[in-house]
């Protein structure tokens, strides 16, 4: 039998990402998707299981490769899923497919350029709901008239409308219900089928305000439910049919403002918050690395099952699963400890749920009258012949009595004795937050040898509203905690050299690492990831920078000038002394590539060391979604660069 290794660069390749767990309307089945990278191809397969509840045991397996969003029919017997099974690598668009489960070969019920997202049941069982992009498309020349220019993930998206639209099961005939100029994000169906709840954007100028829209399916006839000042994501029905749940906020903190979950009733009236009094929030913010390319950026939806709303929290570093009683506002544990609950799904009181730990990725589930049980082990093998490092867990007090927290992976095995060099990394967000889950990039860098240190500063999420909010501050607390928080580490573990120690962040993380190299000389390297140097090229080139700036830095370019150059990095580019690297994605229409050029240029231009590494294919978060290839050299790109300067310097 060989020993436990440290991980390794190829093991990107070997973990498979679960996603997605649905439960039948019996409860005696799950059907969730597996995600494995193909290094003949350099892409993904994803395919469905479905397993039985109790054993396990697979009983059905759709092997497409590009299978997703499986979703039982209301008498069990279907699954609609999403695919690319008919189309070439490049063209426009995907499929709709209809499983028999057990049974004959899936036939495909639809195929659209503009796409097909979010289908649900109708519960005739003969009708689907989706949303679709619609729109002419320009080549060569483009003629823009409204913003954002292009959306993170999709390219150009000025010229197209996202709308609602519903199709025949067995025709295959589709109809578009939503007109004008609006953006659905959301739809659902409600029980007695004759109703549909969506979620739909209407300003161009404020995309963060959605409203929560009612349309009885056979005439059109819509009520608008929510009054523009709210920003709403996924929506379920009551059984009953007289409310609505979802998650959402009042923007009273702009970004920073907690996602909780709500009721509205139908026929109109004021929306209900559940559980602002937790002062948490719901959104799926903990960091994970082993998502994969096709995560759904609303999940997990709540989901409102017999009495109870079902709903997740973020919670110091925690993302665990909880229920509300609408009548009563009472609160319960579902699924709680030190791990995440990245997804889940209800029928009665039987839960599935995809369950991450600090040392083992994603595997489903289920939560029933037996009890907690994994009933999926699709990355045991793998793990199983690796020697991961157990994160440890420290809490210190900032400067101003905050407690903050943090933790520390060891190289494996780690012996005392020496001195070791150290990688602290920044989450980004800035309210996203690092706790307990697993980070492959963590294991690998400690796998070289590093000590890796990573924190929840001020601007996290996981914690109070206040907490979150560094709007019109960045820089600061939020910087005086990271450096607060390596003077902790620094004195209670004192084997990590001081002298060796580097710095790297993606996005708000990015941005962070480079205010940090303009603004101390303590980081010996740093590589800064798809990050933020200047907020006047932010507002103007980015998908959410015209309302993400104003929001997080205050007002307009032209109207803050003073404000928009001292929050940026690029302002203070002459104090920089840090070997400094620059990972960036040019598809990352979010934080766009002029941010890191533009830095990079200026570090070049005042010969200071720095490297600009460019992936010409990539989003913002390229790091989880990006081919494999791309993936492991961007890995090692870093490792390299922190070797040489914290390593081969010693």
């Amino acid at each position: 039998m060989k020993l436990p290794r440290p991980i390794e660069l190829k093991d990107l390749t070997r973990f498979v990402s679960v996603i997605d767990p649905q439960l039948s309307p019996d409860a005696a089945r799950v059907a969730f998707v597996a995600i494995r990278p193909d290094e003949g191809r350099d892409n993904y397969d994803s395919t469905i299981w479905v397993v039985d509840r109790v054993s396990g045991e697979p009983q059905t397996y759709l092997s497409g490769g590009s299978d997703l969003w499986p979703r039982w029919s209301p008498d069990g017997r279907h699954l609609l899923f999403l695919s690319r099974r008919t189309l070439k690598e490049g063209e426009k668009g995907n499929e709709l497919w209809l499983a028999s489960v057990g049974r004959g070969e899936p036939r495909r019920v639809l195929r659209l350029t503009g796409g097909i997202e979010a289908p649900c049941w109708m519960p005739d069982g003969n009708r689907i709901v989706f949303i679709s992009a619609v729109g002419d498309e320009e080549e060569g020349v483009r003629v823009v008239r409204r913003i954002p220019l292009w959306s993170n993930g999709a390219a150009f998206t000025y010229h197209v409308r996202r709308h609602l639209h519903i199709v025949d099961v067995s025709s295959g005939s589709a109809r578009q219900l939503t007109e004008g100029e609006m953006n659905v994000v959301y739809a659902s169906s409600s029980s007695r089928g004759n109703q549909v709840a969506f979620v739909a954007a209407t300003s161009d100028l404020n995309p963060m305000i959605t409203d929560l829209f009612v349309m009885d399916v056979e005439t059109g006839e819509t009520k608008k439910l929510t009054e523009g000042n709210m920003a709403i994501g996924p929506v379920a029905w009551s059984p009953d049919g007289k409310h609505l749940a979802f998650r959402g906020h009042n923007l009273r903190r702009g970004f920073a403002t907690h996602a909780t979950i709500w009721t509205a009733p139908v026929e109109g009236g004021k929306p209900t918050d559940l559980t602002g009094k937790l002062d948490r929030g719901s959104a799926r913010s903990v960091y994970y690395d082993m998502r994969g390319p096709f995560t759904y950026l609303l999940a997990p939806a709540p989901v409102w099952s017999q009495d109870h709303i079902y709903f997740t929290v973020s919670d110091s570093g925690r993302y665990n699963l909880h229920r509300v009683d609408p009548k009563s506002g009472k609160i319960e544990p579902v699924v709680t400890g030190n791990f995440l609950v990245d997804d889940f799904s209800v029928r009665e009181k039987v839960v599935a749920y995809v369950k991450v730990t600090e040392t083992a990725s994603a595997e489903v589930w289920v939560k029933d009258e037996r009890g907690d049980r994994k009933v999926t082990n699709l990355n045991g093998t793998l793990l199983s012949e690796l020697k991961l490092s157990s994160p440890e867990h420290f809490e210190y007090q900032a400067s101003d009595g905050k407690k903050i927290d943090g933790w520390i992976m060891m190289p494996p095995p780690f012996k005392e004795g020496g001195r070791l060099p150290a990688i602290l990394d920044v989450h980004g967000g800035p309210k996203s937050v690092f706790g307990y889950s697993f980070m492959f990039e963590h294991h690998f860098f400690a796998s070289k040898g590093f000590a890796v240190i990573y924190l929840n500063p001020r601007g996290s999420d996981g914690y109070s509203e206040e907490f979150a909010d560094i709007r019109n501050a960045y820089g600061e607390r939020d910087f005086r905690d990271i450096m607060e928080g390596l003077d902790y580490v620094l004195s209670r573990f004192p084997f990590i050299d001081p002298e060796r120690v580097g710095v790297t962040g993606l996005s708000y993380g990015g941005f962070m690492t480079n205010w940090i190299v303009t603004h101390t000389d303590r980081f010996k390297a740093a590589v800064s990831q798809n990050g933020i140097s200047d907020w006047t090229a932010m507002f103007g080139t980015t998908d959410i920078g015209f309302y993400f700036s104003p929001d997080q830095i205050g007002k307009e370019p032209w109207t803050n000038p003073q404000g928009y150059l001292s929050k940026s990095p690029l302002t203070y580019a002459a104090n920089v002394a840090t070997p400094t690297m620059f990972v960036h994605s040019a598809e990352d229409f979010r934080c766009w590539i002029d941010q890191s050029i533009t830095f990079f240029t200026a570090l070049k231009y005042l010969e200071k060391e720095a490297e600009l590494v460019l992936f010409e294919k990539g989003e913002h978060t390229f790091r989880s979604t990006a081919k494999p290839s791309f993936r492991m050299k961007r890995l090692g790109h870093m490792a390299r660069w922190f070797e040489t300067h914290l390593i081969a310097d010693k």
